[in-house]
């Protein structure tokens, strides 16, 4: 049985604010308080600053002296920017996650079965959620850590939400999409990179 995944304390602030500014809460121009969000979670101003930081690094919010910490006002080509990154590493993972994906794609499959679902319900928390964790396994298959830890260090969950909900960023079909990259890497398609790359680039919000 796989262990349940244990976050730190950072990173579920992090995933607390990140959830507020995808759902509404803080809307971009909005200004996030460091001492209520301690307050509100019960946690030392210590973490939350550190979990601000880690946003910040990735474009979501913004600070500057006397101003403290708003929500960036982020557009369609702001969002745009990180997919031919992300297709370009995505097409590096995949062609080197094809040899040991050929035989088996039992960890990607349960997320095409679980888009489906998604789809048929039109949930749309599900579909990022399996959409990201299908991409995950992927590049996790490449086996080469340096390639998934600069993939994680891009936040592909934050902006594929925000791509999906703020600009409406939406597939006719997760499932079959991702079904189509599926079967590709299982009947060893020798395109199987640029496959995955065009897959990626054809998901992006355009400006």
């Amino acid at each position: 049985m796989t262990p349940p995944v244990i976050h730190s304390l950072r990173e579920q602030i992090r995933e607390h604010i990140v959830g507020g500014i995808v759902s509404g809460r803080w809307k971009p121009g909005e200004r996030i308080v460091e001492r209520r969000i301690a307050v509100e979670l019960k946690v030392s101003q210590t973490p939350v600053r550190e979990a601000l930081r880690e946003l910040e690094a990735l474009r979501l919010i913004e600070s500057a002296p006397n101003k403290g910490v708003r929500v960036r006002e982020l557009s369609a080509a702001d969002l745009e920017e990180i997919y031919p990154v992300r297709a370009g590493l995505e097409q590096i993972a995949a062609e080197l996650a094809a040899p040991h994906l050929a035989g088996d794609v039992s960890r990607l499959a349960p997320h095409v079965d679980a888009l489906y679902e998604a789809d048929r319900k039109g949930d749309g928390e599900a579909q990022v959620r399996h959409t990201v964790a299908f991409h995950r396994e992927l590049v996790r298959a490449s086996g080469n850590s340096v390639l998934l830890h600069t993939w994680e260090s891009l936040g592909i969950e934050v902006w594929t939400a925000l791509s999906i909900r703020w600009l409406g960023t939406v597939q006719e079909s997760y499932a079959e999409e991702h079904e189509a990259v599926l079967e590709a890497f299982r009947h060893r398609d020798p395109r199987i990179g640029d496959l995955v790359k065009s897959h990626v680039l054809g998901c992006a919000p355009r400006p």
